[in-house]
């Protein structure tokens, strides 16, 4: 049963991402240098009287063919925006089309995890398209397996 729940988690996720995927390709192409960008890290909700347990995961992609791109910061906050932990202890380049993931080691449970969030900050030396950084959050209990994801959203730019 276990192998069966992972199967339909695996494909469900699989099309999320193409879903998602068709929506950024219809969106408008953006050259920046820099970005601070603000995305849910959920590692948990409350439904039913009852805490569920998440394992976010965030994925950045550098979706430009030619330039690199340097993660600055990566920052875990609380719920209450309680500064967790500092996650990146030095820059992180990503060459063109390169991607990386970000778990938190000790993630956040109960009322403070389900608003937790991370701000990350990249720059580049010459314009890029904007990277692709997306949250994907799974959990399940008994039979029963639930997953999403979020998008970052951009709370600052540098198109200069």
């Amino acid at each position: 049963m276990k192998k069966l729940l992972r199967c339909f988690m695996l494909v469900l996720i699989a099309a999320m991402f193409m879903f998602t995927a068709a929506g950024v390709a219809a969106a408008e192409v953006k050259q920046v240098k820099g970005q601070t960008l603000y995305i849910p890290y959920y590692t948990s909700f409350i439904g039913h009287g009852r805490d569920y347990s998440l394992k976010a995961t965030t994925y950045i992609h550098n979706t430009d063919r030619h330039n690199a791109i340097s993660i600055t910061k990566i920052d875990y906050y609380s719920t209450s925006g309680k500064l967790v932990e500092k996650h990146l202890p030095q820059p992180l380049k990503l060459n063109p089309l390169a991607a990386t993931r970000i778990s938190v080691k000790e993630p956040l449970r109960g009322e403070e995890g389900t608003g937790a969030h991370l701000l990350i900050q990249w720059q580049a030396d010459n314009k890029v398209t904007e990277p692709l950084i997306e949250g994907v959050f799974l959990g399940s209990e008994g039979t029963h397996g639930y997953s999403f994801s979020s998008q970052a959203r951009v709370i600052q730019e540098d198109a200069n």
